[in-house]
């Protein structure tokens, strides 16, 4: 052979050899990005991926109510329930004669309730009802005396844990409402929900453990599964995010996701109020070419408040965001899915009081399958929805004829959720026209009118009669005072006679 031949071959070889050994680097650089990717959503959520999971989609209370039941008649062992509201009509009483059953069948059945979120929605003799069938009920952060603003934290998680094989996590509360036609002629509230097999349920155990020892004695060590102690249920890997209040574990991950996504997120949300940094976040997303749309609802169970919310459209659809309005009675689902590969339900709002000041339950899922699942949902949705754009003079209008209002809009009672939102809404707007700290559009205009109104009238109460005023602050600081009193004897108690181990 030629010494020419033998360079050309050689030559080939050392290519070959090269092009191995680049294709090793790259695929090492992709696996150490992927694990840096994973390190990061995992300390930003505060929940680990888990692996060898089941997930299903239920959309609304005609599938969810279904799964809900069907899992609890099934129960051997344990129910836990943990649910912001459970009004006392007729599906409450269907859900409590379930869970009486299974108590009575000698399953350990627990129930968590929030007290401001059952506040006029549920009696009194609904919980003892309950407690009498062998229920074990308790109630989350009602008032205490000691504690004068401590009810401002409130449990808004939602979740489903049967026999450690089953856990539903969702943002449906326990109501009429959320029922296949709850009043003649008004469709059920749109939510969504999922349904969970696998490892993963041991952390939505977890999860409830949390809440349930803020009120009483923790469960026992023997129920408290561990992941790898629950089999694969199939090859879905998802998060399990439990918020805790001033923790924002999910307002970080939400700020992550709108930072990382490269095509699309599509966002769903009942009572939207986002920070200034969260809506910086959505419109450089948008303005980086991101397909970024945000459905809301389009009639409020507070009609007033509807002004309020579109007070925040404007910067977000100045720099391309879509605003979708819902078309039906109430918007209540709170989920995101980005990208065609990862996705989000639960519990939480887009908004301060979600975010930092409740306990929140939200399952973060990476599965092109699921997320494909959602966003036909999505598009779904949209199909029954509203466009909101901005007009030549930059006023917010729908992109098409005035929407009829939903049948029964005006009786709705309000709930607090939406009237949290539409403080901090006010409060963002008020706070930013005093300090020029960003453009304020004309939609916000009625907010500052209505501020305006509310101070004039405060002015005139506390000059033609302060005491009006006066007393409630002073009963206010008695309170306050006890309270701090009481936290002082105890810290002294705990000093003076500290507990023998």
């Amino acid at each position: 052979m030629r010494s020419r031949d033998w360079t050309r071959m050689n030559a080939g070889l050392r290519s070959r050899r090269d092009d191995k050994r680049l294709k090793e680097e790259a695929r090492e650089a992709i696996l150490w990005m992927r694990s840096l990717a994973e390190q990061a959503f995992s300390r930003t959520a505060g929940a680990p991926l888990v692996a060898g999971n089941s997930i299903r989609l239920l959309k609304d209370g005609r599938e969810n109510y279904p799964a809900w039941l069907e899992a609890i008649r099934s129960a051997q062992q344990t129910v836990h329930v943990e649910i912001y509201i459970m009004h006392d009509d007729d599906v409450g009483q269907q859900f409590a004669n379930a869970l009486i059953a299974k108590a009575q069948q000698g399953v350990r059945v627990r129930l968590l309730y929030d007290w401001l979120g059952g506040l006029g929605k549920t009696s009194p003799g609904f919980w003892r009802h309950l407690s009498a069938g062998g229920v074990e009920v308790r109630c989350f952060n009602p008032p205490r005396l000691d504690s004068p603003l401590g009810w401002l934290s409130r449990d808004h998680r939602k979740s489903i844990c049967v026999d450690q094989r089953i856990a539903f996590v969702t943002g449906l509360c326990i109501g009429r409402m959320w029922a296949d036609e709850p009043q003649p002629g008004l469709k059920p509230w749109r939510d969504t929900g999922i349904e969970v097999r696998g490892p993963a349920v041991g952390d939505i155990v977890q999860a409830f453990n949390q809440t349930w020892a803020e009120v009483g004695p923790a469960l026992p060590a023997d129920e408290l599964p561990q992941r790898d102690s629950i089999p694969p249920a199939g090859d879905v890997m998802l998060r399990v995010v439990a918020s805790l209040p001033n923790l924002a574990g999910l307002y970080r991950l939400d700020q992550l996701i709108a930072a990382v996504a490269r095509q699309t997120l599509w966002l769903t949300d009942a009572y939207f109020v986002g920070t200034t940094n969260y809506v910086q976040a959505l419109r450089a997303a948008a303005l980086d070419g991101v397909d970024v749309r945000l459905l809301v609802p389009g009639s409020s169970d507070i009609p007033m408040l509807i002004a309020l919310s579109r007070a925040g459209y404007r910067p977000l659809l100045e720099a391309g965001v879509r605003v979708f309005e819902w078309n039906g009675s109430m918007l209540h689902a709170k989920t995101a899915v980005a990208d065609g590969r990862w996705a989000r339900v639960g519990s939480t709002n887009l908004n301060v009081a979600s975010w930092v000041g409740n306990w929140e339950l939200d399952v973060a899922v990476e599965d092109e399958p699921f997320a494909h699942a959602m966003q036909d949902m999505y598009l779904d949705d949209l199909a029954h929805a509203t466009e909101m754009v901005l007009s030549a003079k930059q006023r917010i209008l729908p992109s098409g004829p005035p929407r009829p209002r939903p049948a029964g809009d005006r009786q709705r009672r309000g709930s607090t959720g939406r009237l949290a939102a539409g403080a901090l809404s006010v409060s963002n707007t008020i706070g930013a026209a005093i300090t020029n700290r960003r453009i304020l559009g004309p939609a916000e205009a009625k907010i500052m009118v209505f501020a305006s109104v509310v101070l004039l009238a405060l002015a005139a109460v506390a000059l033609v009669w302060p005491l009006v005023l006066m007393i409630p602050l002073a009963l206010f600081a008695i309170w306050l005072a006890i309270a701090l009193l009481i936290k002082a004897y105890r810290l002294h108690r705990a000093v003076l006679s500290p507990t023998d181990h």
